[in-house]
């Protein structure tokens, strides 16, 4: 029996006893964790493809990039797929077109057959994020979702944690492909579960089209995401003309898609959720745990490696307890938010978060590794007391109708601000490490540039300092949100 066909007397289906969600969530869960597993599974077999298929590694890169391009214009759409197919039908499909990209991307002869399968499976990852959190909007009532999204929070941390160990031991003792073949299994057990257990839980309203919003779209989120993704391989950076233009199309693409929004009675992404502060609240918040998270996930190693002149293996098993620890405390954070609320765990969190950037800034050639091992931790335990109560509050003041467009709106900022914070510091800290090795003596010295690059990563940590100050501010302005239903008339539709 379907959901919605029981609304009448239970409005979650958490409260129902007739439905056990159990099967339901773990169906979501086990294909979510495969489909992001997949998107830093490739990432340490890049060297290896490059040398498979005789590539260059800004070739072999659209591997990420096209990955992260494909999210950006897909996401934006699943606020309209939600609405017009049922959490089955959509399910299913994302699943299947995940596991038809893996297929093609295990069996491909050469590297544009195995990008064609990249960008396949990125399209079932970029839907299949929106419907978890939308489903878990539907089937919880406000007060049990921290702790179910603190699930969620360790499906999507964990994955991603644990993907460049994997695919480390997987490249060195089986081959590449296998990066994609050991993931069908799982996600054919996904569908097939999903097909016996999985039961629709959303309304299908199959509202209004608008071509033009879904052309303003793809042309602003797709631009956006490749111009940030273009700055680390232009001569010039920001300063590049293609890359500026690039940027300024899709600002451009995405100002006409916000304006086309508020002049639909059916928006394809309803804008009216910023008009709820603690939505906004959270997504500020959301925006800045990401820069501050790329700027240790990318800074770091990169420090690792540079001036400390560790393995590529050392420095990923340091980062690895800090990231396996976020995902095993996201549940537990969950619990306590839904108990006392988000301030009681956002206020400490982000002074600890603003700590730790502090003394991330301070690190010199001759940091014991022990201070970053701890740092990390400490950094990664803030987050998971931060990232996913926020997001979670956010999403509960609004009314049950806005809640594909206040998913689809945190999961598009996902790729665009993972593009913007990685390009952006980077570029500080290439920047900070040139003007040192011009003003040397001696620029071609070890020393030098070790010292040069250490004195870049110290300015970035300090600029995520400053951002994480932003942070404490928005923790004190923190409240439990509760749903609120639409209290301004609907929109009259305009002639565009």
């Amino acid at each position: 029996m379907e959901y919605k066909q029981q609304e009448t007397k239970y409005e979650y289906a958490a409260d129902n006893p007739n439905i056990n969600v159990f099967p339901i969530m773990l169906s979501l869960i086990i294909g979510a964790f495969f489909a992001i597993l997949n998107e830093t599974l490739l990432n340490i077999a890049l060297v290896t493809l490059t040398e498979e298929f005789s590539i260059t590694l800004p070739t072999v890169q659209w591997m990420v990039t096209g990955f992260l391009l494909v999210m950006a214009v897909i996401i934006p759409v699943s606020a309209l797929l939600l609405q017009w197919f049922t959490t089955r039908q959509l399910f299913l499909a994302t699943m299947s077109i995940f596991t038809m990209g893996t297929i093609v991307s295990a069996s491909a002869p050469t590297f544009s057959i195995l990008l064609v399968g990249r960008l396949i499976q990125a399209v079932g990852t970029g839907l299949l994020i929106p419907v978890v959190f939308n489903v878990v909007l539907l089937i919880y009532p406000p007060h049990k979702r921290g702790k179910v999204m603190g699930i969620v929070g360790l499906v999507i941390m964990f994955a991603p944690s644990i993907g460049p160990t994997l695919s480390g031991v997987i490249v060195e003792y089986f081959g590449w492909r296998y990066l994609f073949i050991v993931v069908i299994p799982f996600a054919l057990f996904s569908i097939a579960f999903a097909y016996k257990y999985l039961v629709n839980v959303s309304e299908v309203t199959k509202p209004k089209i608008d071509v033009l919003s879904l052309v303003f779209s793809t042309i602003g989120f797709g631009s956006l995401v490749y111009g940030f993704s273009s700055v680390g391989s232009s001569d010039n950076g920001f300063l590049s003309m293609p890359v500026l233009l690039t940027i300024s199309t899709g600002l451009l693409g995405i100002a006409l898609f916000t304006l086309r929004q508020f002049k639909l009675k059916d928006p394809v992404m309803d804008l009216r959720v910023f008009k709820y502060p603690m939505f906004t609240h959270g997504v500020l918040l959301f925006l800045i745990i990401i820069m501050v998270m790329f700027a240790s996930e990318i800074i770091l190693p990169i420090y690792m490696q540079g001036p400390l002149a560790l393995t590529a293996a050392t420095a990923g098993l340091i980062l690895l307890p800090g990231a396996l620890l976020n995902g095993l405390m996201s549940p537990i954070m969950g619990a306590v938010f839904d108990k006392y609320g988000p301030k009681v765990l956002m206020i400490p969190a982000t002074l600890v978060l603003s700590a730790t950037m502090f003394v991330l800034s301070r690190l010199t050639i001759d940091t014991s590794l022990w201070i970053i091992v701890v740092s990390y931790i400490v950094l990664m335990l803030a987050i998971s007391a931060i990232m996913m109560p926020a997001e979670t509050n956010g999403l509960n003041q609004l009314p049950k109708r806005l809640y594909p467009h206040g998913t689809a709106v945190m999961t598009t900022l996902q790729p665009v601000a993972g593009a913007i914070g990685v390009s952006l510091f980077l570029s500080i800290l290439n920047a900070r490490q040139l003007k040192i090795l011009q003003q040397s003596a001696t620029p071609t010295d070890a020393a030098t540039i070790n010292a040069a690059m250490v004195a870049g990563v110290e300015l970035v940590y300090f600029i995520a300092f400053v951002l994480s100050i932003g942070a404490v501010f928005l923790s004190f302005m923190a409240y439990r949100a509760v749903p609120k239903e639409l209290d301004e008339p609907p929109i009259k539709e305009k002639e565009c």
